[in-house]
């Protein structure tokens, strides 16, 4: 008989490197790139669990992985009063030799101490590198109405976009036949034929299968869930894809793209996904009273905003715009805009000053950076290039600088 309500631990993956997104991660990990107005890339799978009412989390870390902890301490307390209400981050510990983690498998294999203490009847692995949301408790649902040992979360994609994933090859059931790591010719869901199964990464396991499988797995001197866990776990059956297509969050709007995933691994593909949550019927809004997003509390003052203009932006808590225009941007807190500045397309992160008469069009701004007076930024790709990261849809990408002390009462009228 199954019990009313089962016991979940949530592993989360947030070690990543996100070479792909550097200059943006070579100060922090890709889970800690800041996202849209006020979050972090991590804050999603979290708001996700917490929201679906899963409160039991280890978030396991390696590169870089200060700036995420620092987060996770602000941002995500738990009241302690409940032991089984935490956040809890987890660096390598070398329990098992002097070595970091080596592969996703791996990670949890260095911390099945952890399973083994809190003792679940399901484990849910999920990476930290995705903007969605998600109700897990369909996919707990699923899982258990399966009888399932596993269970990936899969992702409808068109079939002639299918080639850039990895590819779950399922039957009409949706038990799980075989993994494909881009295949030039996909297979079709069996209840789709213009689309295929991706694997977002995301995991559900019965406990005692995961510990077991990882046992096995390491002693075969395999570390990957999705090269060597997950294929292995074919042979025994009872291996499933979850249609996430599937999956209905309370308080999303008919405008917004059902099923809304992405992977913001590339800067393009973070830039474009800044320009999902803009407009007054984004793909992605971001406001959802009945599912948020969490986040650090700032404790600064309101944005404040003299002779300027604004047109489908995003302006956060802190900054300061006087005699500036902003266009299909997002500005994180703490930015100051001087007379004479606009900006077009761009996403100014926290503590910068962006001084008169400067122009920047599709421009990511890391913090803490002084754009000087009258620069032009955008639109010489050329001149650019020589001094920044271009992407490959021109982006132009200007890195993290030092910090500095903001002057913000040099042109504020209430100075």
């Amino acid at each position: 008989m199954r019990k009313l309500k089962p016991k979940v631990l949530a592993i989360v993956m947030a070690g990543g490197e996100g070479s792909r997104l550097h200059p943006l991660t070579a100060e922090r990990s890709k889970p800690s790139v800041p996202f849209g107005s006020r979050y972090r890339i991590v804050d999603f799978v979290l708001s996700n669990l917490i929201n679906s009412g899963v409160h039991s989390i280890y978030l396991l870390v390696q590169y870089k992985s200060q700036s995420l902890i620092e987060h996770v301490r602000k941002a995500w307390v738990l009241p302690p009063i409940l032991p089984e209400h935490f956040i809890t981050v987890v660096p390598p510990q070398m329990r098992r030799g002097q070595m970091w983690f080596q592969g996703t498998a791996d990670a949890v294999h260095q911390n099945l101490n952890l399973i083994r203490q809190h003792k679940p009847d399901l484990v849910l692995v999920f990476g930290a590198d995705h903007i969605y949301r998600m109700d897990v408790r369909q996919m707990v649902d699923f899982h258990l109405d399966r009888g399932a040992q596993a269970t990936v979360a899969a992702l409808p994609v068109p079939l002639k976009d299918a080639s850039a994933f990895g590819i779950i090859d399922a039957d009409d059931r949706c038990c799980i036949r075989g993994f494909l790591e881009k295949p030039t010719n996909p297979p079709a869901m069996a209840t789709d034929p213009s689309r295929a199964y991706a694997s977002m990464g995301n995991y559900l396991f019965d406990a005692e299968v995961l510990v077991q499988a990882l046992e096995e797995t390491h002693a075969r001197g395999e570390n990957d869930f999705g090269k060597h866990v997950l294929p292995r776990m074919i042979e025994g059956g009872r291996l499933y894809a979850y249609d996430f297509g599937q999956n209905r969050v309370p308080g999303v709007r008919a405008y917004e793209e059902q099923g809304y995933w992405r992977d913001v691994g590339t800067l393009d593909a973070y830039y474009e996904a800044h320009m999902d949550v803009l407009g007054l019927t984004p793909r992605f809004d971001v406001f959802n009273a009945q599912w948020p997003i969490f986040s650090s509390n700032y404790q600064g003052p309101v944005a404040k905003f003299l002779d300027s203009r604004l047109d489908n932006s995003i302006v956060s808590a802190g900054c300061l715009l006087n005699g500036a225009t902003v266009r299909n941007s997002l500005l994180r807190r703490e930015v100051v805009l001087e007379p004479g500045a606009e900006l077009d397309g761009c996403i100014v992160m926290d503590n910068v000053t962006i001084k008169a008469g400067a122009k920047l069009k599709r421009v990511i701004v890391d913090r803490y950076n002084v754009i000087e007076a009258n620069s032009r930024i955008g639109f010489d790709a050329a001149a650019d290039a020589a001094r920044y990261k271009l992407t490959e849809a021109g982006i132009v990408i200007i890195p993290e600088a030092q910090p500095y002390e903001m002057d913000r009462t040099s042109f504020s009228q209430d100075a």
